[in-house]
């Protein structure tokens, strides 16, 4: 009888920062399910992704860099061959539940020529889906409370009072139930821990709390707290992190009940960092306040934990990683094809899974061009961001505008050293940088 392959369940996190999680160091939230899946798999502590969740998202599901097939803030390339293509087309039986938002972002007082312009989620390679935000903006309505849920087809009649990733979970969980015998892909990009804050099943006052519903957001909840903007205070930032922790821990028990775990490569990632308003603490005593939308460490540093009982013993790992890596990994670990001319950027770490040493980065490189092309026809200040690239050793990080940080002593990126200024060492290193800047075309 031929051996079943692995499967992979891939779950990213949307707006929860390298610091959040107790066994990177944080403090500040309980974390006990991704804490043991950490202390029991393997644990990264240099992985880094896009600062924003698009630019992240369009890297991890094609494995290219954003230069070559980024097309805006929102959506993916129709044209793009996804994760969900090539595994589903190798025989895997594939699934996504969670946010897509990579159809059609742009409100209809912004870059109307933008809308409808991205990839349905019904070409995207799932076989099936269960996903919040499928179509229009202005129709995407509460990711949390009383979620507006678009499965397979048919939005969902019956999510009252109900939770939107505890949906999401229970669905992955059946998919994996219904396919227990064949090979599968999962795919979970949560919508926790991302803005609005609001309360969970297990805050106080997840009952009297009256969801955001089909209107405008702008007007929506502002009767449930006393201050103004309520939505804006993270004060449940806390309660987010710890239950999207929990819907983890239901989600392994779920597989260990099914018999699955063994055969299950189970990936867990962060999509950029930590709002902005969240300030966290790491080993008792650092503040660490979010970087979401910044090109700083804050932005880009993100939890890395990959688990897989009897196939990936326990270990730390300080390897460069970035958000085209994943496609090759998984590849590599389910020993799949990718397509014929298939242009991948990414590196695979899966040697790394297994307790070699592998081909580890020495840099990671990043095009961050977020709002384009938004920023010519947008009314939102928010898209006026410039395109910024930079590249990243462990030790130094080059701008594509000439400012060198050492990324050792000045992880805030406030002391730059110039051009003018270089010392021997410092003149190689700009200019080993610099040349893979310049091959990034």
């Amino acid at each position: 009888m031929k051996k079943k392959k692995n499967n992979v369940i891939l779950i990213m996190s949307d707006d929860l920062g390298y610091e959040t999680l107790g066994c990177n160091g944080g403090t500040s939230y309980n974390t006990p399910a991704l804490n043991e899946l950490a202390e029991t798999g393997a644990r990264f502590e240099s992985a880094h992704v896009q600062p924003l969740c698009t630019p992240t998202r369009v890297q991890l599901m094609t494995g290219k860099y954003n230069f070559r097939n980024y097309i805006g803030f929102g959506l993916i390339d129709p044209s793009e061959i996804t994760f969900g293509h090539i595994f589903r087309n190798s025989g895997y039986k594939t699934c996504i539940a969670g946010k897509w938002q990579l159809y059609s972002y742009s409100p209809l007082d912004e870059s109307p020529e933008l809308r409808n312009k991205g990839q349905k989620i019904e070409d995207s390679g799932f076989d099936e889906y269960c996903v919040w935000h499928a179509h229009h903006t202005e129709e995407k309505g509460s990711r949390y409370k009383d979620p507006v849920i678009y499965q397979n087809g048919k939005y969902l009649t019956n999510t009252e009072n109900k939770y939107g990733d505890d949906i999401f979970c229970d669905y992955i969980l059946d998919f994996a139930k219904r396919n227990q015998t064949k090979n599968f892909f999962a795919y979970f990009p949560m919508a926790l821990t991302h803005r609005p804050f609001e309360p969970t099943p297990d805050s106080p006052e997840w009952e009297e709390f009256e969801s955001y519903t089909n209107t405008s957001e702008s007007k929506k909840g502002r009767n449930f707290d006393t201050v103004e903007g309520w939505d804006d205070n993270p004060k449940y930032y806390k309660d987010m992190v710890e239950y999207h922790d929990k819907i983890i821990g239901r989600l392994i028990e779920g597989l260990e009940k099914l018999g699955l775990r063994e055969d299950t490569l189970i990936i867990y990632v962060g999509d950029n960092g930590s709002p902005q308003e969240v300030c966290s603490i790491m080993h008792k005593h650092d503040e660490v306040c979010g970087g979401k939308g910044l090109t700083k460490d804050t932005g880009t540093h993100v939890p890395l934990i990959c688990n897989q009982p009897g196939t990936i013993s326990p270990m730390v790992s300080d390897d460069l990683i970035d958000s085209t890596d994943f496609l090759p990994t998984i590849i590599e670990a389910t020993k799949i094809n990718s397509p014929e001319n298939f242009q991948i950027d990414g590196r695979s770490f899966y040697p790394q899974l297994l307790g070699n040493k592998g081909n580890p980065r020495d840099w990671i490189f990043f095009h961050f061009d977020p709002m384009s092309p938004r920023s010519i026809t947008s009314k939102s200040p928010a898209a006026a961001k410039p395109l910024i690239r930079f590249i990243r050793s462990k030790k130094w990080k080059l701008y594509e505008d000439g400012r060198l940080y050492n990324m050792t002593n000045d992880r805030d990126e406030e002391t730059p050293f110039l051009s003018a200024n270089d010392n021997t060492e410092k003149s190689e290193i700009r200019q080993s940088l610099k040349n893979v800047l310049k091959n990034m075309k």
